[in-house]
């Protein structure tokens, strides 16, 4: 009787020694604030995630656009919200790994100003042109950019379209103009109007078009031909040199976010993410969903911080 009743104790001292917010995590709805507006790979890969862990936490989890300022505007919001686990950014390499090395004031330093959750996998991306372009591989594309200095206009939706095209154009010395745009779907209505002539974009805003003929893939930049497309050469095959930068994706809160918050996140998200359904609905679009525990995705976070200054460096992208 007395070993009962110490147990029964130890429990109850237990309970009332757990954090207060462990006990009523999550009470409210969630927000992920995303980069990019409505449509976009974001939009829809969040869209995804929220409507399986909307599910498993009990709470609505409901996505909220902040496009613009190459993803600032989105990691300025989450920065400067409550460490409550009501915000987080289902952010990407533009406001995770671009931002903070593009300013020559930056707004926030990735490393001390959020708190890692989960890493969520990395994002495919292809280059491709309008019809009226009369190029069937990179090599032709080159050839007749040369030939047409500063009289094609290429389309960039997002901070990876930027670095790559411009490093795209300065290995190969070209005189492109960068047209940019908040997001990839204002970009692909022009593309299709042909007011510019190429992009590099994600396949849920150029896959469609890709099947309908309506527009041409020249390369997908992956190491090896994508499954979704493996008739179209990868960027090495089209002789271009490999590139250090990966679009990826990653689910960050503020900074001093409570340690059993993020626990319970992340046990949610890797959850999630290994779940069949979610993952072939990912893979659909052309995405490669991959989880981490937050101390893995606070090491990758910090090396990002290097690969994309050396990346745009290289490239030639001034700091604004």
């Amino acid at each position: 009787m007395k070993k009962l009743l110490l147990g029964a104790l130890c429990a109850a001292l237990a309970l009332t020694q757990t954090p207060a917010s462990a006990q009523t995590f999550p009470s409210k709805p969630i927000k992920f604030v995303i980069a990019f507006g409505p449509g976009s790979a974001s939009d829809t890969l969040a869209r995804i995630m929220s409507n399986d862990l909307t599910l498993s936490l009990g709470q609505p989890v409901v996505i909220v656009h902040k496009p613009g300022a190459d993803g600032a505007i989105a990691g300025i919001e989450v920065q400067r919200s409550a460490p409550d686990g009501t915000t987080f950014l289902f952010g990407t390499n533009s406001p995770l790994g671009v931002v903070p090395n593009i300013r020559k004031e930056p707004p926030y330093d990735v490393v001390k100003d959020f708190t890692p959750v989960s890493y969520l996998g990395q994002n495919t991306l292809f280059l491709v042109t309008h019809p009226s372009v009369p190029a069937k591989s990179l090599v032709e594309l080159i050839a007749h950019a040369k030939s047409k200095p500063k009289q094609l206009n290429y389309a960039t939706g997002n901070t990876f379209a930027i670095t790559a095209t411009a490093k795209f154009a300065r290995d190969n010395g070209l005189e492109m103009v960068a047209i940019p745009y908040k997001s990839e779907p204002e970009a692909i209505t022009d593309l299709l109007s042909g007011r510019v002539q190429l992009i590099i974009a994600t396949p849920t805003t150029v896959q469609g078009h890709m099947k309908a003929g309506t527009l041409n893939a020249l390369a997908a930049m992956t190491p090896e031909r994508h499954p979704l497309f493996p008739d179209v050469p990868t960027y090495l095959e089209g002789g271009q040199k490999p590139s250090p930068i990966t679009a990826f994706f990653a689910l960050v809160g503020p900074a001093n976010l409570p340690a059993d918050i993020v626990q319970r996140m992340n046990k949610e998200v890797v959850a999630s993410l290994a779940k069949p359904q979610v993952r072939q609905q990912m893979q659909a679009q052309g995405f490669a969903p991959k989880s981490s525990s937050p101390e893995e995705l606070a090491t990758f976070l910090k090396e990002q911080q290097a690969v994309w200054k050396e990346a745009l460096e290289l490239a030639g992208v001034e700091k604004q």
